[in-house]
């Protein structure tokens, strides 16, 4: 019992194990196959891969067994979730209920309100595309990402991920960019793997595994500070007596009261299907993180938000409030989103494993020389997509990184690149590449481009221009491919991912912070 609430008992795994309770308020791939049709099914996987597109017959089946599925737990409503460009999620709930003529109602949900829903948009960001009498928004139904149920005190909720569009298709929201980002890393991917013999695969996914760092304080500590209520942090204070200095809380031992906040919590997130997986004591005081398993980066991207609402809303039943700014506190550590990304094949592929021998591994070393190329090209849009008030304000104070790009390849691949950069040679056509776009290069840790531009850090310093130019020599053949894994690298902080991405710029110290696992 805390603070006189016993919602945060938690459930005796002993009676009800957490194999079974895993997924079970999740619409998830396993329950439709369960209570569709097997043609009906095999339909939705096919429109799910991106093989066939959506019809409303199927639809219909969809929705009526979603519909029973979600009333015989308990629901009465539905809502389609969006992202529109406020940073939050936005939800417009409907009734099953229809009037039956009679006097009575009945309980229906149609295909067609399962495809799509409509919502007055004209209160939404939308970047200046459309005047207010022309503000209508659309949602469209994600079938990438899981329907799932949102119970509370007053009841439970049938929620669908959805997409956000205009009424001439433009994108209102952070997920129709993530999704045109997943198809076009796929097409381009696959043009590599054509090219590298591989005729089996048909699509290649992105997985995504966003570790959420929070803070939690008592409520009534929160209740008096109104720029916390306002603003998510701190604007005025003074620094505490004791800090992080002593780094004693990190991995420390994680206190009854806490413990317990965390495994309802846990509790939460495993009935929807979220793979919460670790959890522990962070750097500053009061400061927890929960890293979920990786899963499909649509299904990341929604399950992230769900699990910072459900931050807040379960440390309220514990009578605390939980904190998911970048940075609610002066002097401490701010809350990073670090995210976990790679890229796998319909078939089972992982294009980033190295294997036994990664030095032979061709495949691994052109798609690994291929995110590098991108992370210098594009790291400008990977700054800015990354950017915003909480997370700038985050960035270089405490153990955040500074405002740079960087990534780390570690000792034993850096020999590898090391070794095909000595040995290339500079093809004409690479020159003739080079020529038409601006190459900073490689630099080795703490130097500085006094041109400003790009800083790709390595783990040893010999690595320089030439390996650019030798990778070049490849993409000059498939140059494709270099904008659809910005794209893919974009598309992971859609959401306002808290990167260690930055831009290099005169004057400001380098470091090497590990961007891909």
């Amino acid at each position: 019992m805390i603070n006189g609430n016993t919602e945060g008992a938690g459930v005796d795994f002993t009676e009800t194990p957490v194999a079974e309770l895993y997924g079970s308020n999740c619409f998830s791939n396993t329950v439709m196959k369960e209570m569709l049709p097997q043609h009906i099914y095999s339909e939705v996987v096919a429109i799910q891969k991106g093989e066939k597109e959506l019809t409303l017959e199927v639809a219909g089946v969809v929705a009526a067994a979603m519909r029973d599925w979600a009333i015989a737990k308990g629901a009465s409503h539905y809502t389609h979730l969006f992202l529109p460009l406020t940073g939050l999620t936005a939800e417009k709930h409907n009734s099953f209920v229809t009037p039956a003529g009679d006097g009575k109602v009945i309980m229906e949900f149609s295909g067609k309100e399962l495809i799509k829903g409509e919502s007055d948009a004209s209160a939404f960001p939308s970047g200046g595309l459309r005047a207010t009498f022309e503000a209508r928004g659309y949602t469209a139904w994600d079938l990438t990402s899981p329907a799932f149920l949102k119970s509370d005190p007053t009841g439970t909720t049938l929620c669908i991920p959805t997409a956000f569009i205009s009424y001439y298709g433009h994108a209102l929201d952070k997920k129709v960019p993530l999704l045109k980002a997943v198809d076009a890393l796929s097409k381009q991917a696959l043009r590599v793997l054509r090219v590298l013999g591989n005729t089996s695969t048909k699509r290649v996914m992105t997985s995504l595994g966003p570790e959420q760092e929070y803070f939690l304080i008592d409520k009534k500590y929160y209740d008096e500070r109104p720029d916390l209520m306002l603003t998510g942090r701190t604007v005025f204070g003074a620094l505490p007596a004791k800090g992080q200095e002593m780094e004693d809380h990190y991995y420390g031992a994680i206190k009854e009261r806490v413990a317990a906040f965390m495994r309802e919590l846990n509790t939460v997130l495993w009935k929807v299907g979220i793979p919460a997986k670790t959890q522990h004591n962070e750097a500053a005081p009061n400061q927890f993180e929960i890293v979920p398993i990786f899963s499909n980066s649509t299904a990341a991207v929604d399950a992230n938000q769900f699990i910072m609402e459900s931050i807040r809303n379960v440390a309220r039943r514990h009578g605390m409030e939980g904190l998911v700014h970048e940075k609610p506190f002066a002097g401490v550590n701010g809350s990073g989103k670090h995210n976990n990304w790679s890229m796998d094949t319909d078939d089972n592929i992982r294009l980033f494993d190295p294997g036994e021998n990664p030095e032979s591994n061709a495949r691994f070393l052109l798609f690994t020389a291929a995110v590098l190329e991108a992370v210098d090209r594009y790291a400008l849009l990977l700054r800015s997509a990354s950017a915003c008030s909480g997370n700038d304000h985050r960035l270089g104070a405490a153990e955040a990184p500074p405002s740079i790009v960087s990534i780390f390849f570690g000792g034993p691949l850096t020999e590898i690149f090391d070794s095909i950069a000595e040995g290339c040679r500079r093809p004409r056509r690479s020159a003739e590449v080079l020529s038409q776009r601006k190459v900073y290069g490689v630099h080795r840790p703490g130097e500085l481009s006094q041109r400003g531009g790009v800083m790709i850090v390595f783990g040893k310093p010999k690595l320089a221009d030439q390996f650019i130019r030798g990778v070049l020599t490849v993409f000059a053949e498939i140059g494709g491919f270099l904008g659809g894994v910005a794209a893919g690298v974009l598309h992971a902080c859609v959401f306002q991912a808290r990167f260690q991405f930055t831009v290099q710029t005169p004057g400001l110290q380098t470091h090497d912070a590990g961007i891909f696992a």
